[in-house]
């Protein structure tokens, strides 16, 4: 009876174990913020409730999509069309790019790379670069509208900004992305490909347009325009009444990250020493940009935006620098972690070769988009 008891109480030990591993980010959040309290009692004030009500929203809306195929069959009725590899990795690069502005980087990719994944077991022809251009695609594209990533919703409520000044800082980053983004496409192999997808019809058309309508609604509330409460008890309301199994489906660590990386932030910005060496080093806007660039490389650009905008008034250069700091390392941004997991799975001996292309784009478009755009902005005077 004892040695049954002694299993069991092993078999949970371990299930706990692998429960910790299963999501890092959210293991090392959680480390962070407990070490934090240690030295700092955590406030209810560290939490950001309309980032995080708006990041509900959005996740629920969007599992909704993907249980109704919505983006799965528009992106397969374009696929159908094409004639040739190149033209496939474009339409597959541009779904990302324009889908991550309002589904986020993070879905885009969930949606995106595992039909990569499909067509290149179908067409025998590898996409690995394309891949690693997708995830380039989704980062860069998130960075045109607030929901599109978790640091530009937050910066957009941390500093309450309105949205004509939003676009103008991020759009250059945009368009020049893009453009690089269209060279690099020219590098790609160019074979002839036929391969007929079987369309998806929409399992429920009346569900596809209440969830489309909840959308706008979530948008709405992120720009302002109607409170977010109000978004939340909409959003809340339309899955008890539709599908309330999809509020068992949707990443909950991911708020859960979000909270702890805020207790973490709150906790340490109001230490005396981190305090004064954040305040020496975010003097000016040049210093924010190229900070908030270097620390997301290390911690990824979501806690750097979190970060660095307790210590910064300049939310320019700070909205900036973590769009860019996402590109660089593969936790620069944690959109970046989803494609590799994914491609890893269906390739598990090419973890060093996806490793090392992954670095010579993402480094390349770094350097680029980090000269390029503070030349620019400060001809200009817009810093």
């Amino acid at each position: 009876m004892k040695e049954s008891v002694l299993i069991q109480n092993k078999n949970r030990t371990k299930l706990d174990l692998s429960f910790l591993k299963k999501d890092m980010v959210f293991t090392i959040s959680l480390v962070l913020a407990a070490g934090s309290c240690i030295v700092q009692t955590p406030k209810i004030e560290y939490l950001n409730f309309p980032v995080l009500i708006s990041l509900f929203n959005l996740m629920l809306a969007i599992k909704a999509f993907e249980e109704l195929k919505v983006l799965d069959k528009i992106a397969i009725s374009i696929l159908n069309k094409c004639n040739n590899s190149k033209s496939v990795s474009a339409i597959l690069i541009l779904l990302c790019f324009f889908s991550s502005m309002i589904v986020t980087n993070d879905v885009a990719l969930l949606t995106f790379v595992p039909l990569t994944l499909v067509i290149s077991r179908k067409t025998k022809i590898p996409m690995l670069e394309t891949i690693i251009l997708q995830t380039i695609a989704a980062n860069i594209g998130s960075s045109l509208t607030p929901m599109g990533n978790p640091q530009n919703l937050f910066i957009y409520s941390f500093y309450g900004l309105t949205p004509e000044p939003f676009f103008m800082t991020v759009l250059l980053l945009a368009i020049l992305g893009i453009i690089s983004l269209y060279f690099f496409l020219q590098r790609l192999d160019k074979k002839e490909l036929k391969v007929e997808i079987p369309p998806i019809q929409f399992n429920d058309p009346k569900r596809t347009m209440v969830w489309g309508i909840v959308l706008v609604v979530i948008i709405a509330s992120i720009f302002g325009v109607i409170p977010y409460q109000a978004a939340l008890i909409i959003t809340l309301m339309t899955a008890a009444i539709i599908n309330r199994k999809l509020l068992f489906k949707i990443d909950y660590f991911l708020l859960l990250t979000f909270i702890c990386f805020f207790i973490f932030v709150g906790n340490i910005s109001n230490t005396n020493a981190v305090h004064m060496m954040a305040s020496a080093s975010l003097k000016d806007a040049d210093s924010v940009y190229f900070n908030s660039i270097l620390v997301s490389q290390f911690i990824s650009n979501v806690p750097a935006s979190i970060l660095l905008a307790e210590f910064t008034t300049n939310w320019k250069p700070l909205l900036l620098g973590v769009n860019i700091g996402g590109l660089g390392t593969i936790i620069a941004s944690m959109a970046s972690v989803i494609s590799y997991k994914l491609y890893i799975q269906n390739h598990p001996n090419d973890g060093k070769k996806y490793l090392l292309k992954f670095s010579i784009y993402n480094f390349s478009f770094l350097a680029f988009l980090t000269i390029i755009p503070y030349c620019i902005f400060k001809i200009l005077n817009i810093f």
